[in-house]
């Protein structure tokens, strides 16, 4: 029996036997399938198709979204020569016509359709992996909703190639695809035939049945989840007496219908609405008096064409209202409740004149992006009550915006060179770069029967080049930019909506403000500049309308130094922490039912974009910084930027020790003593973490007792937190307290006298550090600061066990959380034997520009055994070795494993697990190191206690 026999025989036999007897490898566990909020069946599919030689997918129902999220990897497998096949039908005519088209597109794809008699009604998908197969069967169509939202159960097995059940399925499948039909473009145009009159007996009774709905919609108009939360918000506020708020609500997330339910709700007697263009006001008027109902006579509008001025809703443009003819001609309480839409334009003299000017009972801001580059604090304005936010990915969690596929695809290389910030027009225009922007615009597609497209281009003369080639190749598309009249946009739109236009090429405006509902593909071909714009343009797309089921968001990307920005913009993650960036890259992202999904290269093009920029240049964080100050009205502190998912605190820490010093780069008028600075230091760079719950607990209980605490005390406070209470973690943790674990550098750093001492069964706290913490109100909130950010950070962490599998660590957290009395990762050279343990620390992907001598060809052998390299040159009957050898055989000595896909990611090490040795493995080898000599090593196989998870063992072992 083969290696992979044996692990298909353990894998069926710990799925359907006994999974503790036998230990099983997770890619070939027998294993249910189903989607959750953290794992979705799409998932299940990518990494199948990830790892397939040849696929095969039985389904009845397919869908055109589904098609766009898996084109990506369709194309990659594509350019792998990995081919596959679809059998589907036309069942119940649920396949669309164009689901055809778009099938007939994937030119590794071959497909073949089963009549509507033969009622097909299969969901499997099988993938061949050479020696061996592994199969999805169960309740899941090719559609969006069964493969990330649906409650779905699919059953994922793996079969050897001579298994019953593999031969069965595989016979099935190819007896229906012998009797189907091939997909061709007759076949196609015969089906869109038939299909058309299904949909004109269908459309016979449908306008009265729009016109019911629309009627239905309209008298029943009902707040969704999120907004009769911001409404709670809204009285809670009114109610504790405050006189202004403000929403922040992401593009096309109802803001207007919000405010309308609100007054609604608080019923003024007489009510202003103000806007900054001219063409918002007749929407908002209508969106109002479809809430509020009643005489459309109580409906004004003020602007420079019209002059309702007595109407009891007022709906005014900011540029009449704020004429001082005009201001002075209403009573500064006329209004008891004024809205101010795109608040965050607020800052402009206009606006301070009619803010200042009237005295309303409850002023409401509404903006979708408070950030703002200028120094006005949107907040301040509204006395910093931040009613309500809905940002982008909450608003996509809670369906209230189109979903969105977005497709990160590699730019086109011309004569081997790639779109970088500097590139000539010409390059950027030319021939061959337009087909290929053609294609690619043709095979990700769009929802619906027609296009109606946005291009955002990085410069006036590009978009202009561009719109002139997209319409001599037969894509009517028109170019505008900041130097066209509004007059001459507003026309371009209507033509657009219209269907005259495909596409509109831009630059500089759409960015907000605009309302295009129908534009159903968004195309980057230009430079992320900022993540606010990139959603601000993403967000021009998500407005819902009739018949758009998603909207497809191409990116064409180049050598871009500032690529790191489309994830950050994509999925919130403001952290400036690359390892958490890098993870959002490692699978495509799921957002409510949108995908987030990058062809290898343009995903490797983001990853080496953030592995190369500095994300914690003093600008940046200065900016980060000062936008919470504005929201919150004072001094930010770590744990506001942990709770309100902005810059991770440890990144601030790596940079400059503790935030006390981050506070002086900020220009704050701050003072810590020497003493004071060091213990801050101290506790930020070593317990910020939270990896260890043990001496942040113990530290904040010793501040709110006075200085002592009982050890028996102490363990009864851990047993509460479900933390362990061995000795050798106590000990440890008193190794920190008392700064001996470190290295005599550190300990300069740190001050150099204990923190916490143990006499007679009592933990002591420095003296000096409690008189500090007394007397110093400002080091005391610092202190507290770590302390509750680090208790935060906790919760990520296995409390009950040294390391989480899973996670990361460095060298040095090793060394702690192992117990270890002293700091030895300086001298940890891949691995070292002490105090009982053996850590391993494995580079899978090593650089081609380190040493020979060093490169050493570790490798996974599966996701349960790892293949390594002693350092040379060493024989099996080396000490070194045969202390790990017989260590571990005796179970002496502990040997948790750690690795890292390359050096690009830093310092830090998934920690992956215990593993044994697999004394049969032991091999003596010899490997060339410097000037080619040749030194003897022994490799042996290492056997993880549990195996690795499948996603992350893909990402640390694929190319």
């Amino acid at each position: 029996m083969t290696d992979l026999q044996t692990e298909l025989q353990n894998s069926a036999l710990a799925g359907l036997v006994d999974k503790e007897r036998y230990i099983s490898q997770d890619e070939y566990l027998p294993k249910l399938l189903f989607n959750t909020a953290e794992d979705h069946v799409k998932t299940h599919l990518d990494e199948e198709l990830m790892t397939c030689q040849h696929f095969t997918f039985a389904v009845a129902f397919i869908t055109e979204a589904v098609l766009t999220m898996l084109k990506p990897k369709l194309a990659d497998l594509a350019l792998k020569g990995v081919t596959g096949r679809i059998l589907t039908s036309n069942y119940l005519g649920f396949n669309k016509p164009k689901v055809f088209k778009e099938l007939f597109k994937i030119p590794n794809l071959e497909v073949r359709i089963l009549k509507q008699s033969d009622s097909f009604h299969a969901k499997g998908y099988i993938f061949d992996k050479g020696d061996y197969q592994s199969m999805i069967i169960g309740s899941s169509n090719l559609t969006e909703t069964a493969l990330i939202r649906n409650y779905e159960w699919n059953l994922r097995i793996t079969s050897y190639e001579n298994a019953a059940l593999t031969a069965q399925v595989i016979n099935e499948v190819q007896q229906q695809w012998q009797r189907a039909e091939v997909l061709t473009p007759d076949w196609i145009a015969n089906y869109e035939a038939d299909y058309q009159t299904i949909v004109v007996n269908r459309q016979k009774n449908e306008p009265a049945a729009i016109v019911a709905e629309e009627s239905a919609h309209y008298s029943t108009i009902t707040p969704n989840h999120m907004q009769k939360e911001a409404l709670k918000s809204l009285n809670f506020l009114r109610h504790e007496g405050h006189q202004k708020a403000l929403i922040v609500s992401a593009t096309g997330t109802g803001k207007t219908y919000l405010g309308a339910f609100d007054v609604q709700r608080v019923n003024p007697k007489k009510f202003l609405f103000i806007v900054h263009r001219e063409q918002i006001l007749m929407k908002a008027k209508a969106s109002f008096h479809q809430v509020l109902g009643g005489d459309w006579s109580e409906y004004g509008i003020l602007s420079g064409n019209e002059n309702q001025r007595d109407a009891r809703y007022l709906f005014a443009t900011i540029q009449t209202l704020s004429k001082e003819r005009t201001l002075t001609q209403f009573d500064p309480a006329e209004f008891d409740y004024i809205m101010i839409d795109e608040a965050h334009k607020s800052g402009a003299s206009s606006y301070h004149r009619v803010i200042d000017y009237f005295k309303p009972q409850f002023l409401l801001g509404m903006t979708a992006t408070p950030e703002r580059t200028d120094d006005f604090n949107i907040y301040e304005l509204f006395d910093y009550n931040l009613a309500y936010e809905i940002r982008l990915q909450d608003a996509l969690e809670e369906d209230m915006l189109a979903p969105f596929h977005y497709i990160g695809v590699t730019d086109y290389e011309l004569d081997g060179e790639i779109s970088e910030e500097k590139t000539p027009l010409q390059n950027l225009v030319s021939s061959e770069r337009m087909d290929y922007v053609e294609q690619q615009l043709n095979y990700y597609g769009y929802a619906g029967d027609q296009v109606h497209g946005l291009i955002f281009c990085s410069r006036k003369d590009e978009a202009k080049e561009v719109a002139q080639i997209m319409t001599a190749k037969g894509y009517p598309s028109v170019a505008l930019t900041g130097e066209d009249s509004v007059d001459y946009r507003e026309q371009v739109i209507r033509d657009f909506e219209a269907g005259k236009y495909q596409y509109i090429v831009t630059v500089d405006i759409f960015n907000e403000g605009i309302d295009i509902p129908c534009i159903n593909q968004v195309v980057m071909l230009r430079n992320t500049q900022s993540s606010i714009i990139f959603i601000q343009q993403l967000g021009r797309g998500l407005r819902k309308f009739p018949r758009k089921d998603f909207v497809t968001v191409i990116d064409f990307i180049g050598n871009y130094k500032n690529n790191y920005l489309i994830p950050i913009a994509l999925t919130g993650d403001h952290s400036r922490n690359k390892n958490s960036l890098r993870s959002k890259l490692s699978t495509d992202q799921i957002i409510g039912m949108s995908t987030i999904n990058f062809t290898e290269v343009a995903k490797q093009r983001v990853y080496d974009s953030i592995n190369n920029s500095n994300l914690t240049e003093l600008k940046q964080l200065r900016d980060d910084y000062q936008d919470l100050k504005k929201r919150l009205g004072r001094v930010p502190l770590l744990f506001d930027f942990t709770t309100h998912g902005s810059i991770d605190g440890s990144v601030l820490i790596a940079k400059y020790d503790n935030y006390y010093q981050f506070l002086l780069k900020m220009k704050e008028d701050v003072h810590l003593t020497i003493d004071e600075d060091q213990v801050l230091r101290m506790l930020s760079k070593e317990l910020l973490n939270g990896m260890r719950v043990h001496e942040l607990l113990l530290l904040k209980l010793l501040l709110e007792k006075d200085g002592g605490l009982s050890v028996d005390d102490f363990k009864r406070a851990l047993e509460q937190v479900h933390a362990r209470t061995d000795q050798k973690t106590l000990d440890s943790m008193l190794l920190i307290l008392g700064l001996s674990f470190f290295k005599t550098t550190d300990q300069d750093k740190y001050g150099r006298e204990a923190y916490v001492v143990l006499l007679n069964n009592q933990y002591q706290l420095n003296s000096k550090i409690k008189a500090a913490y007394q007397a110093n109100s400002f080091f005391k909130l610092l202190v507290d600061d770590v302390l509750a950010t680090g208790l935060f950070k906790a919760d990520d962490y296995d409390q009950t066990v040294p390391l989480t599998i899973g996670k990361k660590y460095t060298r040095k957290d090793a060394c702690r959380l192992l117990g270890w009395e002293k700091d030895q990762s300086s001298t940890i050279y891949g691995y070292k034997t002490a105090y009982g343990t053996c850590p391993l620390f494995i580079t899978y992907a090593k650089s081609q520009d380190i040493d020979d001598g060093i490169k050493y060809e570790d490798e996974f052998l599966n996701s349960q055994t790892m293949r390594m390299f002693t350092r040379h040159p060493r024989k099996i009957d080396s000490a070194e070795v045969q202390t790990m050898v017989q260590g571990n055989a005796s179970g002496e000595l502990k040997m948790p494993l750690f690795v890292k896909k390359s050096d690009d990611e830093g310092i830090d090490f998934y920690y992956l697990g215990l593993v044994d040795i697999d004394q049969k493995s032991l091999r003596q080898e010899s490997m060339v190191v410097k000037d080619g000599k040749i030194d003897p090593v022994v490799t042996m196989n290492l056997i993880l206690e549990k195996p690795v998870q499948y996603s992350l063992y893909l990402n640390l072992t694929k190319d």
